[in-house]
């Protein structure tokens, strides 16, 4: 799906469909809100089809009509989009002969949002085979995430699956200033992402779990990723804690916060040690007990059971906390020969 050549996505799907999910870039325009749509819905079960669809013309007739003052009406008459709804039928239909009508060439997604799903999922299986993964290791706090970074602005290619799911990756992984998105939205995030690279040059990855916090990465990209050449970061104790404090600053400010998430451990670690870690009241104490007696052994399990590759990684050290570190580890890594695939 080519949608490159449109100027703009129209996805007039009511709000609470689009808030699951939608084609990266479209803009909301619904023909029929949430209410609108059940109250069309309901008189077309209870009293009439005919009935119906002149209640729903009306509705869409007043809505397209505040669409077209409100989000389009500075668009040139060259201006070119493309509308879609669930199936690619009457939502779009009407919008876009509206639009067609004042002489835009409007064109409608055929088979509609459906349709685009189906490519979504299609191309999740067959585009991570494509491409060659260099995938980055290290226990929690080493700075995964930070050498992702160093290496975007260095110039290589990243895809940052926690970037796209909103989470961290852990149990004390969720953002405070962002939701997960949902499965699908998360999805069609990564495939934006996945078709934007060249499969000419290596991608760097962090080395995830099938769950970043509630959303699964998909089957063939983290069966590609763990059949890759990998590298394991070698960051000092101090520096990893100097890390977290600064990544997880919000639940200092939130102890109940932290309590609960603490809670999710009980069955991993039992109540006793639980409430140790929950009357500490240095910070630092806490964060190097957490990495030592739960991250930690939790890696050293998953990692190499998971990663074929691991036992032959590279080793990259990282000497602290800063930005700089992280840079200069990034050239260094840019500028080794390739890793094997």
């Amino acid at each position: 799906m080519k949608f490159a050549n449109f100027d703009a996505i129209i996805d007039v799907r009511s709000p609470s469909e689009f808030a699951e999910d939608h084609i990266p870039g479209a803009v909301s325009a619904p023909v029929l809100d949430d209410a609108e749509r059940a109250q069309v819905g309901a008189m077309y079960k209870q009293i009439s089809a005919f009935e119906a669809k002149k209640l729903g013309a009306a509705l869409l007739a007043k809505n397209a009509a505040q669409h077209i003052q409100r989000l389009f009406s500075d668009k040139p008459k060259s201006w070119h989009p493309l509308v879609y709804c669930w199936r690619g039928g009457k939502r779009s239909g009407a919008m876009a002969h509206i639009l067609r009508e004042i002489g835009w060439n409007a064109e409608t997604l055929e088979g509609g949002y459906k349709a685009y799903r189906r490519f979504v999922v299609s191309e999740l299986s067959r585009l991570p085979s494509t491409l060659d993964f260099i995938v980055i290791h290290g226990p929690t706090g080493s700075g995964k995430s930070r050498l992702l970074g160093a290496l975007r602005r260095a110039g290589a290619q990243v895809l940052d699956l926690e970037e796209l799911a909103a989470h961290r990756g852990s149990v004390l992984g969720n953002l405070p200033e962002r939701a997960q998105p949902t499965q699908k939205m998360f999805e069609s995030l990564l495939l934006k992402e996945l078709s934007a690279l060249d499969s000419a040059r290596p991608v760097y990855v962090e080395g995830e779990s099938k769950k970043i916090g509630g959303l699964q990465v998909p089957d063939a990209l983290i069966e590609r990723m763990r059949a890759s050449p990998c590298i394991v970061l070698d960051t000092p104790l101090e520096a990893r804690v100097d890390l977290l404090l600064e990544e997880y600053g919000h639940f200092l400010e939130n102890k109940p916060a932290l309590d609960a998430q603490l809670d999710c451990l009980i069955a991993l670690h039992g109540r006793e040690r639980i409430a140790q870690w929950k009357a500490l009241t240095d910070w630092r104490e806490l964060v190097t007990r957490l990495l030592l007696e739960h991250y930690d052994p939790a890696y050293r399990r998953s990692s190499a059971r998971n990663f074929a590759q691991l036992p032959d990684a590279r080793r990259v050290h990282i000497p602290r906390a800063d930005d700089s570190a992280f840079l200069i580890a990034a050239r260094s890594l840019i500028e080794l020969p390739a890793l094997a695939a």
